[in-house]
C-alpha cells in the first residue's frame, strides 16, 4: 500500500499534535499556510513538505494551488486546522473529488444561519432566530419575541462581532452602518443561562469519543465585558453530562457530520432548564480546551483526528485511545505583566501552566471533582487580583489577524 497522503490547511498556527501523529502513523504530511506563519514553530520534523501562501481562501488561488500538487501527489484527506479554513477545505474536497465533508455539509460547521436552519428542521432546540434578509420578516420576529436580541455574524468565530439589542431603534442603525454586509448577519433571541460544550470525535457518521464541560461565564460576556476565561469538565455520569452525550449524538448525526473533531456549544435555559443549540465547529476547540479534555480523559483530540482519517484510508475500524474520568479546571486571562510570576500557584494538582506573553493560564485535574472545583474557585478569584488585564473586544478575523 503505497504511503498516504494529509495535506493539513491552517491560517493560523495549530494542529502541531495531529501532525506529528499523522507522521508517525506512516502518512506523508503537507502543510499549506500563510506565509506569516512561515517562522512560526511548527513541528518541522513532522512535516514533509511546506507551502506558503499570502491568502490561503483566495479563489481560484488556493483550488489551482492545490491541483497543481496533485499532479504528482496524490492528496488522501484535506484537514481544516481552524474554523475559518472549514469552508476553504470542503470547496477543495468537492472540487477535488477527495473524501470528506463537502461545501453544502461544511457550512452546517461553520454558518451559524445554516446550523440554526438545520437544527430547526431537525427538531433540535434552537434560541428563536430570522435572518437578516427580509425587513418585513426582522419586524415581525422582533414583535413576537421579547427583547433583549443578539445580533450575530454568521462566519465569525466564537463571541467575536455579537451585538447585544434592547430596542428595535437601536438594530436599523447598526444594519445602516453595515450596509450590504448585514446579509451576514442572524439576530436571535437572548438566552440566559450557563453555556457548555461538547468536543468529540467522530468516525463513520458516529461519536467515538466525547467530553462535556461548562464554561465559568457565559464567553460572550469574557469576550466582550473582560474577565477569566473558565471552563471546567461536567461528569459523564451527571445528569447534565448524560443530556449533553445525547444532544451532541443527535447533532452530529442530524448535521451529517463524517469523521473529524467537533466544538458544540450548548445553553441551558435559566427559565426552563432545556438546553439549546447555540453553534459547532469542525475543529479542535480553542483557547487550550484541547488540554483540559486530556488532562481529565487521557484523550488527545489532535491525535485522535490524525488516527480516525488514516483508518478511514486504510479501511479499518477506529477505536478511540482508553480514556479516563477525571476531573479538570481551566484557567485564561490577559496579564498586566509581560511574564506573569505564577510560582505562588503550586497546588500538586496543577497539570499544566501557560507560557505565553501577556496572558495567565493553567489547568488543574484530579481523581475528585470536589478538590478541583475547590481549587478552581480559589484561583478564579486569585487570577483576577494577581494577573487580570482588559482588552477591547476583536469584531472580525480580519483584526485579529492585525493584532497578532
Amino acid at each position: 500500500m503505497r504511503q498516504p497522503i494529509i495535506l493539513c490547511l491552517a491560517s493560523y498556527f495549530k494542529g502541531a499534535r495531529l501532525m506529528r501523529a499523522a507522521k508517525a502513523a506512516g502518512a506523508h504530511v503537507v502543510l499549506i499556510t500563510l506565509e506569516k506563519l512561515e517562522h512560526e514553530p511548527w513541528p518541522r520534523e513532522a512535516i514533509d513538505e511546506v507551502f506558503l501562501m499570502p491568502d490561503i481562501h483566495k479563489q481560484p488561488d488556493i483550488t489551482n494551488a492545490v491541483a497543481y500538487l496533485m499532479r504528482d501527489r496524490m492528496i488522501d484527506r484535506i484537514v481544516a486546522m481552524d474554523e475559518y479554513d472549514t469552508v476553504t477545505a470542503a470547496r477543495l474536497r468537492e472540487y477535488l473529488r477527495i473524501p470528506g465533508l463537502g461545501e453544502t455539509t461544511g457550512y452546517h460547521f461553520r454558518d451559524k444561519l445554516a446550523m440554526r436552519v438545520e437544527a430547526r428542521d431537525a427538531g433540535i432546540p434552537v434560541p428563536p432566530f430570522v435572518a437578516v434578509l427580509n425587513y418585513d420578516a426582522i419586524r415581525a420576529f422582533m414583535a413576537d419575541v421579547p427583547g433583549p436580541w443578539l445580533l450575530k455574524p454568521r462566519t465569525e468565530a466564537s463571541a467575536m462581532g455579537i451585538k447585544r439589542i434592547d430596542h428595535p431603534d437601536q438594530l436599523w442603525s447598526i444594519l445602516e452602518e453595515l450596509g450590504d454586509k448585514q446579509s451576514g448577519y442572524l439576530m436571535e433571541a437572548f438566552v440566559a443561562g450557563d453555556v457548555f460544550h461538547v468536543d468529540a470525535i467522530t468516525s463513520k457518521g458516529k461519536v467515538q469519543f466525547a467530553a462535556a464541560s461548562r464554561y465559568g461565564r457565559p464567553p460572550l460576556e469574557v469576550y466582550q465585558g473582560g474577565g477569566v476565561f473558565v471552563t471546567q469538565t461536567v461528569p459523564v455520569s451527571s445528569k447534565d453530562g448524560k443530556a449533553l452525550l445525547k444532544a451532541n449524538r443527535r447533532l452530529i448525526k442530524d448535521f451529517g457530520m463524517i469523521r473529524g473533531a467537533t466544538h458544540a456549544e450548548f445553553i441551558r435555559g435559566a427559565e426552563d432548564g432545556v438546553f439549546y443549540f447555540l453553534e459547532v465547529a469542525a475543529r479542535v476547540g480553542g483557547a487550550h480546551i484541547d488540554l483540559l479534555v486530556e488532562h481529565a480523559t487521557g484523550v488527545n483530540l489532535w491525535e485522535e483526528w490524525a488516527r480516525v482519517e488514516l483508518a478511514d484510508i486504510a479501511g479499518t475500524d477506529y477505536k478511540v485511545s482508553a480514556r479516563k474520568n477525571d476531573h479538570a479546571g481551566l484557567l485564561v486571562c490577559l496579564s498586566r505583566d509581560a511574564r506573569p510570576d505564577m510560582s505562588g500557584y503550586d497546588a500538586p494538582e496543577i497539570a499544566w501552566r501557560m507560557d505565553k506573553k501577556q496572558h495567565a493560564g493553567l489547568i488543574i485535574a484530579s481523581e475528585s471533582a470536589e478538590r478541583m472545583e475547590t481549587l478552581l474557585a480559589e484561583y478564579l478569584q486569585r487570577f483576577g487580583h494577581d494577573f487580570l488585564a482588559v482588552a477591547p473586544p476583536l469584531e472580525s478575523e480580519a483584526e485579529m489577524q492585525e493584532r497578532e
